[in-house]
Formats: C-alpha cells, sequence, structure tokens
C-alpha cells in the first residue's frame, strides 16, 4: 500500500533563505546551494532516496551506480522546480522561457463555455506553467490535498502575494465536489492530480512502467460525472531556464458510451500519457514513496 500521507517536507527558514537569495542574487546562486541540499536529501533521507532509487532501478531497468547518481539529480531537480515555481508565483525577475503543445485545445475548451478538467500527476512542474495559463483568460482551480505545514503555507502566501489560481481542498465531508461544480457552471478550468491518494480511497490496479500501480479513482468519477471535456496535462523542465508543456486533444463522453466504460478509458488513457512522459522526463517523478505494489 503506497504510504504517502498528505504532507510534504521543508521548513520556513529554508524557503526565507532560498527567497531572498534568488531576490538578491538571482536564481543561479540558488541553485548552486541547492546542491548541498541535495546532498544532504541524498544522504539523510533513507525513505524516500530507497524509493525512488528503487524507482529508477526497477522501472528504468539502469544499473546501481547510475541509478544512484539519478537519485541525487532528482533531489537537485526537484529542488529547482520548487524554487520556479516560487519565483514565478512571487514575480521574482528570472529569464524563464516556455514551450507550448496543445495550448489551442485548452482554447478550445475554455471557448466551448462549460469548463473543463485538466488530468495531472506529482510529476515536472505544474504549478509554474499554471502560473502562465493565465492567458487563457479563466481561473484555474487545483484540487488538492494540501499537506503543507501552516508555517510555511502562510510564509509562502505572503511572499507570493497567495497562490495565482484558486485551490479546492479535498475535504472528508465531500464539499469540494460543490465547489468544483460551481467553477465549472462560471467556465473555470479544474486541474485534478490523478496519481495519488489517501487510504481508503478507491483505486484501480493498473499496469505501469512494467510493474502493477494502484491509482485512484475519484478524479476519472469527477471527470465523468460533470459532462465536460477533459485535457490530460503536464509541464516538465528541459534546461536551467526552460518548460515544456502538454496538453492533450479534448476528450468527452461519446453518445451512447456507458458511464463505466468512459471512466476507465480516461484512466487508461492517462496512465498511458503519464508513462510516456515519464519515460521522456525520468528524473521529474517526484513520488516519494512505495508506488508500485
Amino acid at each position: 500500500m503506497p504510504e504517502w500521507q498528505g504532507k510534504s517536507k521543508g521548513t520556513p527558514l529554508g524557503y526565507k533563505i532560498f527567497i531572498f537569495i534568488c531576490r538578491t542574487a538571482g536564481i543561479t546562486p540558488a541553485y548552486f546551494l541547492l546542491r548541498f541540499v541535495a546532498l544532504y536529501y541524498f544522504l539523510f533521507s533513507p525513505t524516500s532516496t530507497r524509493h525512488i532509487y528503487q524507482y529508477f532501478r526497477q522501472r528504468h531497468h539502469w544499473g546501481k551506480v547510475k541509478a544512484c547518481l539519478k537519485v541525487y539529480r532528482n533531489y537537485f531537480v526537484f529542488g529547482q522546480t520548487l524554487l520556479d515555481k516560487i519565483v514565478v508565483m512571487a514575480g521574482i525577475s528570472n529569464t524563464f522561457t516556455y514551450d507550448f503543445d496543445g495550448e489551442e485545445n485548452l482554447h478550445e475548451m475554455v471557448r466551448r463555455g462549460k469548463g473543463g478538467i485538466l488530468l495531472s500527476a506529482h510529476v515536472g512542474n505544474w504549478e509554474a506553467a499554471g502560473h502562465l495559463l493565465r492567458k487563457l483568460n479563466t481561473r484555474i482551480n487545483v484540487v488538492m490535498f494540501d499537506g503543507e505545514h501552516q508555517r510555511i503555507k502562510a510564509y509562502l502566501d505572503e511572499v507570493t502575494g497567495g497562490r495565482n489560481f484558486n485551490v479546492i481542498g479535498i475535504k472528508a465531508d465531500m464539499s469540494h465536489v460543490y465547489a468544483i461544480g460551481d467553477a465549472l457552471r462560471n467556465n473555470e478550468l479544474i486541474c485534478l492530480h490523478a496519481d495519488r491518494f489517501l487510504e481508503g480511497n478507491k483505486t484501480k490496479v493498473k499496469n505501469f512502467l512494467d510493474g502493477q500501480a494502484k491509482f485512484p479513482e475519484g478524479p476519472f468519477a469527477l471527470a465523468t460525472t460533470f459532462k465536460v471535456p477533459v485535457s490530460i496535462a503536464f509541464a516538465f523542465k528541459e534546461s536551467s531556464t526552460h518548460y515544456h508543456f502538454f496538453g492533450s486533444q479534448l476528450l468527452q463522453q461519446q453518445e451512447h458510451e456507458q458511464k463505466t466504460d468512459y471512466t476507465e478509458r480516461l484512466m487508461e488513457t492517462f496512465v498511458q500519457e503519464l508513462e510516456q512522459k515519464v519515460k521522456l522526463y525520468p528524473e521529474q517523478w517526484f513520488n516519494y514513496y512505495k508506488f508500485w505494489d
């Protein structure tokens, strides 16, 4: 069973140090400091290191030495994406550039006037790309488990002026479903991360990267319930200052297609798209727990 608990690591002091460096000296010196932080996690975070090492060994079939080097690289790139997100959201001067594949699909989604759902995962750097999707002229709502420590969250809200998109927190009383419905009726977009779940959630086992892994049914059931167009979207870091966004062609339930069949089709398409992108960007897999059975 996956061991993810809906929480993230980090301290307010750490964020303050890196934001200070970015604002006063630029992002390059901050990246340099990140190399030592990545080394710390590589050496002293045995649980996450073990799982990401097994990911490289068992899913990409790399040798022991290469897998070890890639674990360190994974930590370093993850730190970069966190910094990039803050830099973009806080309006700190930067030289980031972007490629957009499938941007027209999202514009078509907005044009239809019924709202839409973007299915994504904990890979790459969705939030940096989400900042740029403001050009769609509609609000983007991200449905998530808000696992950040409250002091960190408060500090990030202070330095960034709050997130530039609306966060819909997942609630035990299912009130987030009503918030999603309201947003879609306002022709807004909903981003659902469809790769993680907490204990007790309904899941289905899928073949993913030559192994059996559980995926949550909830995001796909929601997409089916609201009968709105769906796009599978990711954003990956391709260099220190360049990102690549991907938005798939729109998916929607066909006439006479049963709800269960459409839900299964959505899940299969998502898993295939995710597998394809993870093979292209293997270092940007950021699930640091036992993902495969």
